[in-house]
C-alpha cells in the first residue's frame, strides 16, 4: 500500500480544529501538520473544503443476532459495509452467552460470524446471562482475550435478565479486572406485570410496547445499577438511555463523583412515542427497547449530550425487516422483534441536528461519536484520534453535502428506514480504514473480511 497524503483539509478532533495535512504510512498516521509536501506520498487526496475526522466508533450494534425466533437482518458483512458508508470505521458488537454455557463458546461463535465478513474493525462485548460456578473466572479470561466490557440485562425475565446478586458479583469482578459493565436498565419484573395486564385487556397494538415500559421503570433500574456499582467500587455504563428520568439519575451520580457513564441513540433524540401509533401496523417499525418517549424528553437528552451528562451516541443497530419479521407480532406487541436500523445514519443525523442546529460544537460531535467510545472501551489512542501512531481511520466529511435518508438508497439490509425522508446536510465523502480507502463518493471500494478483531484493553483505575 503506497503512503497517502491528505492535503488542504481541516482536521477536527475532540480537542481542536486546525488546518493541517495528514500523512499516512501503511495503516498508521505518521504526521499531522500544515504544508506537508505533496511528494511525501505516492497517493495524494485533496480535502479542500472538507473536514478530516477520526473514523466514527459505534459501540452498540447487534449484527447477526438471534432474537424472538428470528435473526437481525444485517450480518457482519452488510452491517459493517453500511456503517462504512456513514463514516463509521469501528464497531463493538455483542456476543451472547447462552445459559449453562461458558463465555468462551459465545466468543468463538461471534468470531465465526465476523470472520471473512467484517468490512471494518470490530470489537466484542460479552452479554452475561449465567455466571454459574466458573463465570467470574470466565470474565477474567475474556479480559485477556480483549473483551474489556460485559453487558447485563435488568429486563427480559426468563430470557436475558439476571438478578441483582449476579449484577453485583459481575460489578465486583470488574472492579478488580478493570473491565466495564454495560447495563440495560429497566425494571423487567415490574414491566412484565404491566404487560400481562395490557394483554389481558386486549391491548395488543405496537403503541402498548411503549405504554407498558414507563420512564420510571427505566429510571428506577438506572438508580439501582448505579447504587450497586458504587457499593462494588466499579464504574458502570448505561446503554441506550431514553428518558429525562433516567438521565437525572446519571447526572446526579456524576455530580457526586461516581464513574457513571451513559449513551443515547439518534432515535431517542429525534423520534417520539407518536411513531408507534402509525396506521397499518407501521408502528411496529419503531418497536425497540427502551421505547420511544414523549417529545418533551428530546431536548433534555440533547442538553445532556452538550453538558457531558451523556458521553456517547451509539445506534443499538438491530434491524428486522418489516415485511416478514416485524409482522411476527401482528396480533401481540410482545412478539414484535425489538430493534431498528441506524448504523449508516448516525453521523449524518447527529451532525445535522446537533452541529448544524447549534446544539453541539464540532469538537463535541467528534468526542461523542468517536473519541469517548474509544476511551471508554479500551481502543484509544489507536482509534478515535488523529495523531502520529494512531490507526489511519479517517473520514473526509463534506459539510455542504445534502442527503435524503431513505430505504431506497441506504445500504443496510432492511426494508425501511426509521428516518425515512429526513434531509441532512453534511455527509461522508471518503472513508479510510487503516489507511485504505473503503468508501469514495458513494462507492464501496473495500472488501468483506478486511476488518480486524480489536483486542481492547481494560482500563483498571483510569476511570474519570
Amino acid at each position: 500500500m503506497p503512503d497517502t497524503l491528505i492535503r488542504n483539509g481541516t482536521v477536527v478532533t475532540a480537542r481542536e480544529t486546525i488546518a493541517a495535512d495528514v500523512l499516512i504510512e501503511g495503516e498508521r498516521i505518521r504526521e499531522v501538520r500544515p504544508s506537508i509536501p505533496a511528494q511525501a506520498a505516492g497517493n495524494v487526496i485533496d480535502a479542500t473544503g472538507l473536514y478530516v475526522l477520526p473514523g466514527g466508533i459505534d459501540a452498540h450494534t447487534h449484527l447477526d443476532m438471534p432474537f424472538g425466533g428470528t435473526t437481525s437482518a444485517d450480518d457482519f458483512e452488510t452491517g459493517t459495509r453500511a456503517a462504512a458508508f456513514g463514516g463509521t470505521t469501528s464497531i463493538v458488537d455483542f456476543a451472547i452467552q447462552a445459559r449453562a454455557t461458558r463465555m468462551r463458546e459465545a466468543l468463538d461463535a461471534w468470531w465465526r460470524k465476523a470472520e471473512g465478513r467484517a468490512c471494518i474493525d470490530y470489537g466484542l462485548h460479552m452479554i452475561v446471562t449465567d455466571l454459574g460456578k466458573a463465570g467470574l473466572e470466565d470474565m477474567d479470561d475474556m479480559v485477556r482475550e480483549g473483551v474489556a466490557s460485559f453487558k447485563l440485562f435488568m429486563a427480559y425475565p426468563n430470557v436475558l435478565m439476571v438478578d441483582d446478586a449476579t449484577i453485583f458479583k459481575a460489578l465486583s469482578q470488574t472492579a478488580r479486572n478493570g473491565a466495564l459493565i454495560c447495563m440495560h436498565a429497566e425494571n423487567g419484573s415490574v414491566i412484565d406485570v404491566i404487560i400481562a395486564r395490557a394483554l389481558a385487556e386486549g391491548k395488543t397494538a405496537p403503541i402498548y410496547h411503549a405504554l407498558t415500559r414507563p420512564p420510571r421503570a427505566e429510571a428506577e433500574a438506572v438508580h439501582r445499577a448505579i447504587a450497586m456499582a458504587e457499593i462494588a467500587g466499579a464504574p458502570v455504563y448505561i446503554v441506550h438511555l431514553s428518558s429525562e428520568d433516567a438521565l437525572n439519575e446519571v447526572r446526579q451520580a456524576r455530580d457526586r463523583g461516581v464513574p457513571a457513564f451513559a449513551e443515547t441513540c439518534p432515535q431517542y433524540l429525534l423520534l417520539s412515542i407518536e411513531e408507534l401509533e402509525r396506521p397499518n401496523f407501521e408502528g411496529a417499525k419503531y418497536v425497540f427497547t427502551p421505547p420511544l418517549r414523549s417529545k418533551d424528553h428530546l431536548p433534555k437528552l440533547w442538553d445532556g449530550l452538550k453538558h457531558d451528562h451523556l458521553q456517547v451516541v451509539s445506534t443499538d443497530h438491530c434491524p428486522f425487516c418489516f415485511a416478514d419479521q416485524k409482522t411476527l407480532g401482528k396480533d401481540d406487541f410482545t412478539k414484535i422483534p425489538n430493534g431498528g436500523p441506524g448504523i449508516e445514519n448516525r453521523l449524518q443525523l447527529i451532525y445535522h441536528h446537533g452541529v448544524n442546529a447549534g446544539k453541539l460544537s464540532l469538537n463535541r460531535f467528534v468526542e461523542l461519536t468517536s473519541t469517548t467510545p474509544a476511551r471508554l472501551f479500551g481502543m484509544y489512542p489507536r482509534k478515535g484520534e488523529i495523531a502520529p501512531g494512531s490507526d489511519a481511520d479517517l473520514v473526509l466529511w463534506d459539510p455542504n453535502a445534502v442527503h435524503t435518508i431513505s430505504a431506497k438508497t441506504h445500504h443496510m439490509r432492511v426494508d425501511y428506514s426509521m428516518f425515512e425522508g429526513f434531509q441532512v446536510k453534511g455527509d461522508a465523502r471518503t472513508v479510510l480504514s487503516r489507511g485504505e480507502v473503503i468508501v469514495d463518493s458513494g462507492r464501496f471500494t473495500g472488501k468483506p473480511g478486511r476488518g480486524n478483531y480489536l483486542k481492547r484493553a481494560a482500563r483498571g483505575g483510569a476511570w474519570k
